[in-house]
Order: C-alpha cells, then sequence, then structure tokens
C-alpha cells in the first residue's frame, strides 16, 4: 500500500511554477510541510477538511498576497500531472512479478488520486487507488488504514504501508499494519512513537529488501 505525493510521484516537478507564481522554487516545499503540518492538525482536533481545500489555503500565508482561483486550479493540474520518480515503474512491476497485491492510499481526493496515477501511467500497476477522503479522516487518523484493509479484504496487519513520511508509517503502524519508511529527501523515523519495519532508500531497495 502506497502513499502518493512525495513517495510515488515527484513533487520537484512543482518547483517552476512556485518560480513562477510566488518568485521561489523552495516555497514548494515551504507550502507543502505547511499543507502537511495543517492536515496533521485537522486530524488531531478530530475534524474533516479536503487535502486540497488545505493545500490552497495554504498558498497565500506564503504568497503573502490574495491568491488567485486561476493560480489555484493551475497548481491542481499541475499536482494531477506529477511524474513518477524513476524507481517507481520498475519496483511496481517488480513487486507485481511475486505475486505481491499494490495499494495506492492518499490524502489527496480520489478523483485528483486517479487523475494522477492515469497520468503517470501507474494505473495499470495497482490494484486498487483510495482516498482518506473516502473515509473523511486523513491520514494518519486510523481510520484510511483501516480503510484500505477493508477494500482489499485483508487483515490489518496483513498490509504494509510504504511511505516517504516518517508521521504516515507511524500513523499505519498505530493502526495495526506494518510499514516501510523510504528515505527520499532525507526522510527518517520520527524520534518518538512507533518505528517502521523497514527503512530503505529508495524502492529498488524495498524490492530487494522484500526478495
Amino acid at each position: 500500500m502506497f502513499d502518493v505525493n512525495e513517495t510515488l510521484l515527484d513533487l520537484g516537478a512543482l518547483d517552476g511554477l512556485f518560480e513562477e507564481l510566488f518568485g521561489a522554487a523552495v516555497a514548494r516545499r515551504e507550502w507543502f510541510a505547511l499543507a502537511v503540518h495543517t492536515a496533521l492538525v485537522t486530524t488531531a482536533t478530530r475534524r474533516y477538511e479536503s487535502f486540497a481545500v488545505i493545500a490552497g489555503a495554504c498558498l497565500e500565508p506564503l504568497a503573502g498576497r490574495p491568491v488567485s482561483p486561476a493560480e489555484r486550479e493551475r497548481l491542481v493540474r499541475a499536482m494531477a500531472e506529477l511524474p513518477p520518480h524513476p524507481d517507481v515503474a520498475g519496483a511496481l512491476t517488480a513487486l507485481r512479478e511475486r505475486g505481491l497485491r499494490l495499494a495506492a492510499l492518499s490524502n489527496n481526493p480520489l478523483d485528483l488520486v486517479r487523475a494522477q496515477f492515469r497520468n503517470a501511467g501507474l494505473t495499470p500497476l495497482v490494484d486498487e487507488v483510495l482516498s482518506a477522503e473516502e473515509v473523511r479522516r486523513l491520514k494518519p487518523a486510523p481510520e484510511p488504514y483501516r480503510h484500505a484493509a477493508e477494500r482489499l479484504g485483508v487483515g490489518i496487519g496483513e498490509l504494509m504501508l510504504v511511505a516517504a513520511h516518517g508521521w504516515d508509517c507511524a500513523g499505519a503502524r498505530s493502526a495495526g499494519a506494518r510499514a516501510a519508511l523510504v528515505r527520499r529527501g532525507g526522510a527518517a523515523p520520527l524520534p518518538v512513537g512507533p518505528r517502521p519495519d523497514l527503512v530503505v532508500p529508495d524502492l529498488a531497495g524495498l524490492v530487494r529488501e522484500l526478495d
């Protein structure tokens, strides 16, 4: 079960858009960190907001000005067209050849996740594309992981989440699943809390570990 943003798809492809709209490519990293932080607070306070709404709302604090609907729409289109990391297609193919069932689980709205997979050419490589939107609780709340297990018809302990985020891995472990952390961009396990079962440098490393 794979996380999508940063784990499978390269958010670095948004840097040019952020440079154009906000004058600095580094704003993309600040924007996504703020969006994740806001989503975590939303989850901790037991509320639900669409991650797309959160991501859009987090643009203005960084821009320091109103952000137009057209600019928000450009971001949504760019998110739908993110390229996969170079190791993704080969790793998913190799894992499928080993007989593993593969799924994606994202905080993104379902329509957006499906568009991301379609545009990245990854749809044939997974059995299910799932969204936290379907249970109106964002990861790392337990409900999205349990929803994935239910949809796949397996026990939660039979699932392994693969993510480039320590908080996502901790959420999966707390829900009863296993977790593998992919160290993209220097990602590391959280200093406190459930630790991932595996830590790998990339998805090729995950394939090797599961041989």
